[in-house]
């Protein structure tokens, strides 16, 4: 008896195996796999945080900090997502997103924590009028 339950518990499992219902269910999920191309802004953007994670390392640690990144400044010119993005409000957050980067190498070393956290808080400005998604990541960026 044992040995023919055990036989219908494999021939079942085999049989739900190969059933349409789960073929369907894959292709399904292999067309909701279909890969997201990030804009020339987004991979900008993304650029900008991963610097920006090494610039507050840096400060925290006392490091030399290097140079501003001249990237930066294709914030100006990058193909956004959504065209329609770049507006007057976007352009002058962008102005001061730079002036505030650039600022970062210059200040005396009392202010740098506080010029960096300028500069974070000049993202979240921006992301606050436009494409909110990033914001509680960006203000991981901020040195308490």
């Amino acid at each position: 008896m044992k040995k023919i339950v055990f036989f219908a518990v494999i021939c079942a499992s085999i049989i739900s195996c190969n059933s349409p219902e789960k073929k369907s269910l894959k292709n399904s999920q292999d067309e909701a796999l279909v890969m997201y191309k990030l804009s020339e802004m987004a991979l900008l953007m993304e650029e900008m945080y991963v610097t920006n994670e090494k610039l507050k390392e840096k400060i925290l640690n006392q490091e030399d900090l290097g140079s501003f990144s001249e990237k930066f400044v294709n914030i100006h010119t990058a193909v956004l997502t959504d065209a329609t993005d770049r507006t007057a409000s976007f352009e002058s957050f962008s102005k001061a997103l730079i002036a505030n980067q650039k600022a970062i190498y210059t200040v005396p070393e009392d202010s740098l924590k506080t010029q960096f956290n300028t500069m974070v808080n000049t993202c979240v400005a921006c992301h606050e009028t436009t494409c909110s998604g990033p914001i509680p990541r960006i203000k991981k960026l901020l040195i308490h």
